[in-house]
């Protein structure tokens, strides 16, 4: 691992000229190689779970942008099915989950270090990538953090509010804990391995952390984020993480310390002018332009992109999205926002 990686300076903790860049969902339907590869594929999963394929979708920006940083192609869901739960997407509504909502079921999940049979195709993926990647671009690799990841084994599905998971965290707390535990440790388990097959970054997605409210904020996003961060941390000295507890609000504040990350990306719920106040001093912040600007372009692409550099221009800073590029952003719009970044 090298520090010359400019997002691996920026991690750790240098303010840069220019930011290093990249975008969640990089790769993904906006690019029509991408919905070539997938096709070729057949259906996701076995997108997911066909190394050459996947590695390939990962490195198709890299062809077209000058991105600082590759992330690993896979899905949030490879690990609940690597845990024993049953895993399908339907076209046009998303992932489908058997769901976990009972002791029973619970226990009938594998233990935590029983995963990487089934994730083995992922940790290949990820060595491709280790040799393939330019010299200078880092690799990004990821999982859901627990309570993200909770909430569609609980509901089977994706949910607008996560009804379901805070109904049983409210009705049975002890199931609800084990679930978090078990995923806290297989979410070690599976990162471990990504690092050891070559990943030098590790990004936590807790996309549903805003429907937290009170103390359990911190006590199911942030203390499961920081028992994970730990514990790589102490496999991997100086590995660097980034945490994004998306929809945080002011919550963002305290993130760093709370759970032990080098980095909090930030969605675009607060302003970069307010995450330079309250964020940027305890570390790099990660973030965050409206990912709508990628669809609509013009003027107010290259205005915001560039407001987002110069309010975060006096610390540490990775440039990205508030949340993924989606499928109907215009390609050479990306194109346009890495050079406002460049000319801000």
């Amino acid at each position: 691992m090298t520090l010359q990686k400019p997002i691996l300076r920026a991690l750790a903790g240098e303010t840069l000229p220019t930011p290093p860049a990249w975008m969640m969902r990089q790769a993904g339907r906006y690019l029509p190689e991408y919905r070539a590869t997938r096709a070729e594929a057949g259906d996701f999963l076995s997108l997911c779970y066909t190394p050459d394929l996947a590695a390939e979708v990962t490195l198709q920006p890299l062809r077209r942008y000058s991105f600082d940083a590759a992330i690993l192609f896979a899905d949030i869901l490879l690990l609940p099915q690597a845990l024993g739960a049953e895993l399908w997407f339907t076209p046009g509504e998303g992932p489908r989950l058997s769901t976990t909502t009972t002791p029973d079921e619970l226990s009938a999940l594998k233990p935590a270090d029983a995963v990487h049979d089934r994730l083995s195709p992922i940790y290949e993926t990820v060595r491709i990538l280790a040799r393939e990647l330019p010299q200078d671009v880092a690799l990004i690799g990821f999982a859901g953090a627990p309570w993200t990841v909770a909430t569609y084994m609980i509901a089977g599905r994706g949910t607008p509010d996560q009804g379901p998971a805070h109904a049983l965290k409210a009705e049975d707390r002890a199931t609800f804990d084990g679930i978090i535990d078990l995923l806290t440790a297989g979410t070690i388990e599976y990162l471990s391995k990504q690092v050891e097959a070559g990943a030098e970054v590790i990004k936590l997605f807790d996309s549903w952390a805003g429907s937290l409210e009170g103390e359990d904020f911190a006590r199911y996003s942030l203390r499961p984020m920081q028992e994970i961060t730990s514990a790589l941390k102490a496999r991997f000295p100086g590995l660097p993480v980034i945490a994004f507890p998306r929809g945080a609000g002011t919550r963002y504040a305290g993130s760093h310390a709370a759970v032990g990350a080098d980095c909090i990306a930030i969605d675009d719920g607060v302003t970069a002018a307010w995450a330079a106040e309250h964020v940027q001093p305890a570390g790099c912040v990660q973030g965050n332009l409206l990912n709508s600007h990628l669809v609509t372009g013009g003027d107010a692409l290259v205005t915001e992109t560039q407001r987002v550099v110069r309010a975060l221009s006096g610390g540490p800073h990775i440039f990205n999205l508030g949340h993924g590029i989606t499928p109907d952003a215009d390609p050479e719009n990306v194109t346009i926002m890495l050079e406002a970044i460049k000319n801000a």
